[in-house]
């Protein structure tokens, strides 16, 4: 599709082209981009191409959210481009070294469970879908007792329900050999050792309907149904053994002789020392985390809600799959899911009220969408797009989440899965907590939107995006979009005169640079320049394909490849900025010849750009072109607009007088 095309290729020049690309891939949300040198990256640039939700460094990667679907189209247009794609995990090798040890850490263990959270989240629909079928109420609807359940319907949905966790050891090795560079095939063979039948069940044992294998006199040996961390262990130093046994064995022993002692070797390993070892670690971080859940009054939803976010924004999150992995496997349910639920619900909440509030249309156009994203369970749009933005919104939304955690914590809500939350989260509640868990979220996200509305946004700050995208494809200009007094001008339907305070010195008259009919800036088909963000003036629909200069100046700058835009400097300090047309850029210089360069001393009458009116109209564009005063022009206190000027001679006829101040 041609607009993921544009996008793709601006996405690249803004990363400062293909040279500077080492390498990239994607996630689930995000392009993952590994570059030369960060400084040719153009991050303001990047953060208003269009469906772009934000863009940030992370761990050494420049990451830039598209969303769910979207991103992988991009990153499909990007490969089009020629510039070859990496896997994730070649990515991640590439990028290493990036980050502290920690970080690096929490990356690899990210990298092991997130393959595997697809089938998680299976199992816990499952687990939502079979306490739904089984409640005591459900049943009654239909006339049913729990004693009118077929035993072998209970049994198919028993293995739904407990295969994954059962044989969870073979996925967490299986995903550590892959990860680690090892054979999968390998793993899977070893983890399904640790849950061999011949052994004694990990739950028997705990139950005490069976003992522990004594080997060697003092060393219990048990399975280890449900457990992560010797599976993760196993999986990382066999994937290590392997390779080395690879580079050492005959190529013609290779085949026979690699996993037969890898699988010996690890195997031993597993039951006799990494199992123990790190399986009474496992235990302890259990213990922890159910100590930490269990607090009184509420304190460990208070705790979780409001720092989770922040956690994420960190990247080191991948740590809480393991925490939850363990809690449902040992607790049977999953408490840590109904606290971090209420801390996304109220991040969507806080950009929900920022979307809504705001009158800017590339601000409202990217925090819409991302609040519903959020409200899906992707809350990186929200965070990084919005609410980081701005700041306030982002404390809001952790004050949101600390008090819907809270109430969660107090009622004891507690998921039957894992890895889906807010909306799609629902089905692992589908129980008597389905209300109460509504409860929470509403409360959360209630409170979250508020206060960001009353204190955490204020639509003035707006304009920064606007003028972030205004710097796209012209120079960058702050200030906001009114004139240097306060006052904002009407356009060329009515006029606006500023106050005028005693230093105005004069008033200049400043010609139009086009021939044509003058319309009112509000009228422009493009939001950026109606709505003023960029500054204050009127437009020209042209009646020929030539731009004039309207004083004696200096060309401030010209858009040398796109041709489209260019802005004139007068003595006095006032600029004048004329965009040809409406998202001409795209033509990308086709159509238009420029007279003169950045640097350039003109006169009035002068001819400076030359453009095709009808290949403009053919390629689907407006040719409406805005002639404004950039916001921020210091020797600006007013303008106003005539109106009575509907049509104009290019540099003949004053339509904008300018107040100018003395010093």
């Amino acid at each position: 599709m041609s607009e993921n095309r544009d996008i793709a290729k601006k996405v690249v020049e803004a990363v400062g082209g293909k040279d500077n690309i080492a390498s990239f891939a994607h996630c689930a949300t995000r392009l993952r981009i590994m570059v030369h040198d960060k400084d040719l990256i153009d991050q303001a640039g990047v953060e208003n191409i269009d469906k772009v939700k934000g863009a940030f460094f992370n761990s050494g990667q420049f990451q830039i959210i598209f969303g769910t679907g979207t991103v992988n189209r991009i990153y499909e247009e990007v490969e089009k481009l020629g510039i070859t794609g990496t896997t994730k995990e070649e990515l991640k090798s590439q990028s290493k070294k990036q980050g502290n040890a920690f970080q690096r850490a929490i990356r690899t263990f990210g990298d092991v469970f997130v393959p595997i959270i697809p089938v998680l989240v299976a199992t816990g629909l499952f687990m939502g879908l079979r306490g739904l079928l089984t409640q005591e109420q459900i049943l009654s609807l239909f006339g049913l007792t729990a004693a009118d359940i077929p035993a072998n319907f209970l049994l198919f949905t028993q293995v739904l329900t407990d295969t994954a966790f059962a044989f969870l050891p073979a996925l967490v090795a299986w995903s550590s050999f892959r990860v680690f560079g090892g054979s999968p095939i390998l793993g899977i063979v070893l983890g399904l050792m640790l849950v061999n039948p011949a052994l004694p069940n990990a739950y028997s044992v705990a139950n005490g309907s069976a003992e522990a294998l004594i080997m060697l006199g003092f060393i219990p040996v048990v399975g280890y149904q449900g457990s992560v961390l010797p599976a993760f262990f196993m999986g990382l130093l066999g994937a290590k053994f392997e390779k080395m046994l690879r580079k050492r064995v005959p190529e013609a022993l290779d085949l026979i002789l690699t996993p037969f002692i890898t699988l010996l070797v690890m195997i031993t390993l597993g039951l006799f020392v990494v199992g123990p070892v790190f399986h009474s670690l496992e235990e302890w971080v259990l213990h922890g985390t159910t100590f930490i859940l269990g607090l009184p009054f509420g304190i460990a939803g208070l705790v979780i809600g409001f720092f989770n976010q922040i956690i994420v924004v960190t990247g080191v999150h991948h740590i809480f799959n393991f925490l939850e992995i363990q809690l449902l496997e040992q607790l049977g349910s999953n408490p840590f899911n109904a606290l971090v639920t209420s801390a996304m619900a109220a991040q969507g909440a806080a950009c929900l009220a920022v979307g809504l509030k705001t009158k800017n249309v590339k601000l409202k156009s990217l925090a819409l969408p991302s609040s519903l994203s959020a409200f899906l369970g992707i809350t990186e749009p929200a965070i990084f797009g919005v609410n980081l933005r701005y700041m306030k919104p982002f404390i809001m939304g952790l004050i949101g989440g600390a008090v819907g955690g809270f109430l969660a914590s107090l009622s004891g809500l507690a998921a039957t899965g894992m890895a889906i939350t807010v909306i799609p989260g629902t089905l692992l509640y589908l129980n008597e907590q389905l209300p109460m868990y509504i409860l929470c979220n509403l409360i959360a996200m209630a409170i979250a939107f508020i206060l960001t509305w009353m204190f955490g946004y204020k639509d003035e700050a707006a304009p920064e995006m606007a003028v972030a995208a205004a710097a796209a494809v012209n120079p960058p200009v702050q200030g906001s979009a009114q004139d240097a007094s306060g006052v904002p001008g009407k356009g060329a339907a009515e006029t606006s005169q500023s106050s005028v305070p005693s230093q105005h010195a004069y008033i200049l008259d400043v010609p139009s640079p086009l021939s044509g009919k003058i319309i009112a800036l509000e009228d422009v088909p493009d939001p950026a320049f109606a709505q003023k963000h960029m500054g204050e003036g009127y437009a020209v629909e042209p009646s020929e394909g030539k731009v004039f200069a309207p004083f004696d100046g200096e060309i401030a700058h010209v858009m040398e490849k796109s041709k489209h835009a260019l802005i004139l400097a007068h003595d006095s300090g006032l600029q004048l900025l004329i965009h040809i047309g409406i998202n001409t850029v795209s033509l990308k210089g086709e159509g238009f010849v420029t007279h003169v360069q950045t640097g350039d001393i003109v006169k009035a009458g002068q001819l400076l750009v030359e453009f095709d009116v009808d290949a403009i109209q053919k390629a689907g564009l407006s040719t409406v072109t805005p002639v404004i005063v950039p916001s921020g022009t210091d020797q600006v206190a007013g303008l106003t607009v005539k109106a009575s000027h509907n049509s104009v001679t290019a540099y003949k006829e004053a339509v904008m007088a300018v107040q100018l101040k003395s010093g």
